[in-house]
């Protein structure tokens, strides 16, 4: 069933999230330390069996340096610089198998399949460990460091996919110019903040983004991940002030406030993981233009094969040579509502 607001009154909600004063300043610095420690991406090949895919094992500086993994994916014997898909993991997710995922290196982008620090254990593997502040946190990572946003996990996550943008332009197989950033829920989340980040980012894909519009998410729905934060606070019963400043550092609705990158996101309509008002929150706030896929009659997993088709179709477009902004347009199909704008 639907989760949320009727759809007529999604369409035009707007967040109040609140905006830091310093947002700007905190991420750049941030960023800035993490660029700081510099050393080089080091890349190994993988044996695989594959005949058109080559696969690497990719390791790279991310917040403060750390080492993050990932798989890297290249059409087997490419000769020239090629576009590139960086894609981020879901919540639990990680790199998962070298063997898995082989749909945009089969489609011809270099493909980068980030691990996420700490996670890799719910339902994909994951190779990076997160050495970051520990303290009383609910199960899960959401509350990890939440009390301060310099200790927060989502800063040190966010930072890695940022990293992860700069560390594949620097490969010669890679068009530094033509660089996308995608990802699902968590992952949609950190390809809406490294789209806003990220120097050379070239459009986005942001599917049922987690991590927009946190206030109101996290009274909205009563599953996990947001049901972590609501449990932490359920027991720090004097944080919730604390927390959502915390949160607001790491909030989608402010960063697509900065994102001016081509942006295709899909949103479900019966979604009780990602409720859609805080995809619409965002959506409603980007900077830039957007591309929308409404899935009525969808939970969490949205379109599936049907946003992946959309996102091959969207990236084909935004990565080609000369590729222009997206030309505004409205249509419907399976399902889905399209807009531009």
């Amino acid at each position: 069933m639907y989760t949320d607001l009727p759809e007529e009154q999604l369409h035009g909600y707007r967040s109040a999230v609140r905006e830091p004063a310093d947002f700007d300043q905190f991420w750049a610095g941030t960023l800035a330390e993490a660029r700081d420690a510099r050393w080089p991406v080091r890349v190994e090949p993988v044996t695989t069996g594959l005949v058109s895919i080559d696969v690497f094992d990719v390791t790279f500086p991310g917040f403060a340096g750390q080492p993050v993994r990932g798989w890297l994916r290249v059409p087997h014997g490419a000769g020239m610089a090629l576009p590139t898909v960086v894609q981020y993991a879901g919540y639990g997710g990680g790199r998962g198998h070298p063997l898995e995922n082989l749909l945009w290196a089969a489609a011809g982008f270099v493909h980068l399949q980030m691990d996420t620090r700490g996670q890799g254990s719910g339902w994909s593997r994951g190779a990076t460990p997160d050495p970051g502040a520990a303290g009383p946190e609910a199960p899960g990572v959401t509350t990890r460091g939440i009390a301060d946003p310099r200790t927060y996990y989502y800063r040190r996550l966010i930072t890695d996919a940022v990293r992860a943008v700069d560390a594949v332009r620097t490969l010669p197989v890679v068009d530094p110019t033509r660089v996308a950033v995608l990802g699902h829920s968590q992952g949609g989340g950190l390809a809406l903040a490294a789209g806003a980040l990220a120097p050379g980012v070239r459009a986005v894909v942001a599917l049922v983004p987690f991590l927009c519009d946190i206030p109101r998410a996290i009274v909205a729905t009563d599953a996990r991940p947001y049901r972590e934060i609501r449990d932490y606070l359920a027991i720090h019963r004097d944080a919730e002030e604390r927390v959502l400043a915390t949160l607001a550092y790491v909030d989608g609705v402010n960063f697509a406030r900065r994102c001016r990158r081509p942006t295709r996101y899909s949103v479900a309509l019966m979604d009780d993981i990602v409720p859609p008002s805080t995809v619409y929150a965002a959506v409603n706030a980007h900077a830039g233009p957007t591309e929308l896929s409404v899935w009525r009659y969808n939970g969490h997993e949205a379109g599936g094969i049907d946003d992946d088709e959309a996102a091959l179709r969207f990236l084909g477009e935004h990565l080609a040579e000369g590729a222009e902004p997206i030309r505004p347009a409205v249509g419907r199909r399976s399902g889905a509502e399209l807009r531009s704008g």
